[in-house]
């Protein structure tokens, strides 16, 4: 039987990850809320019980995606069973931004499919329909799943620790593109430039305007990062319409 110390570290290790998933999300929507009322002041207007709401949501999904990166984070740094390394020279260099892509690949794949799954009739109402109820949604609705969604994506970069040698710089990097692209697709406004989103970048790589299509018609636009999938099934429903105040910045 384990004893109780050998349960109090990883334990520590999830609650210390909880504060710090919260804050980050905390942070990251709040910059973003907050620039959203600078750019556009009346986007939000008359929502605080919605935002109430995201908030409630995403605090929740903080704990439930805090678990296992926690327990990732706890083997990482006392029995060094991951495939985490520091030493830039340990594999060839191009592996580092190759890495990189490939985790975004990954992890958008499996949104991807997943997302999809979830906008079938029984996954929906259990699962997916308490991020629907944004709507449209703001700044702080990225994180804002029911905990079976969040459950979905949370073991997913844990998983691949343990799996790929990836650079603690690469994890690093994936989590803050993962953060920042969750927020800025959910604001509720464009904060690309229109030659960016509508030219050949704008073409594979999603922002606001290709998410805000999916919170417009639902089935379809299911990516996270990139409009791969859409394109190859035939889903990518182009770009969204924003309010008139949204597009009143531009």
């Amino acid at each position: 039987m384990p004893s109780p110390s050998a349960i109090a570290a990883p334990a520590l290790a999830v609650m210390a990850m909880c504060v710090i998933v919260a804050v980050r999300y905390l942070a990251i929507s709040g910059a973003f809320a907050a620039v959203s009322a600078r750019v556009v002041p009346r986007l939000y207007h008359g929502r605080s019980r919605q935002i109430a709401a995201e908030i409630r949501w995403s605090l929740l999904s903080s704990v439930v995606y805090a678990v296992p990166a926690g327990l990732a984070a706890w083997v990482w740094q006392e029995r060094g069973a991951t495939r985490i390394y520091s030493d830039p020279q340990a594999y060839p260099q191009w592996w580092i931004p190759l890495s990189f892509v490939l985790v975004l690949l990954i992890h958008d794949t499996w949104f991807y499919w997943t997302h999809r799954l979830m906008h079938r009739p029984a996954f929906f109402r259990r699962m997916h329909a308490v991020h629907h109820a944004s709507r449209p949604p703001t700044a702080w609705a990225a994180m804002s799943f029911h905990p079976w969604e969040a459950l979905t994506g949370a073991f997913v970069i844990p998983a691949l620790v343990f799996v790929l040698p990836l650079h603690v710089g690469v994890v690093g990097a994936v989590l803050l593109v993962m953060s920042v692209m969750g927020v800025a697709n959910h604001m509720g406004w464009e904060m690309f430039p229109e030659r960016l989103v509508s030219g050949p970048i704008g073409n594979w790589i999603i922002t606001a305007s290709h998410h805000q299509r999916h919170h417009e018609r639902y089935e379809c636009n299911y990516g996270l990062y990139f409009r791969l999938w859409d394109r190859l099934c035939g889903t990518d429903r182009g770009l969204g319409a924003f309010t008139a105040e949204a597009r009143a910045h531009r």
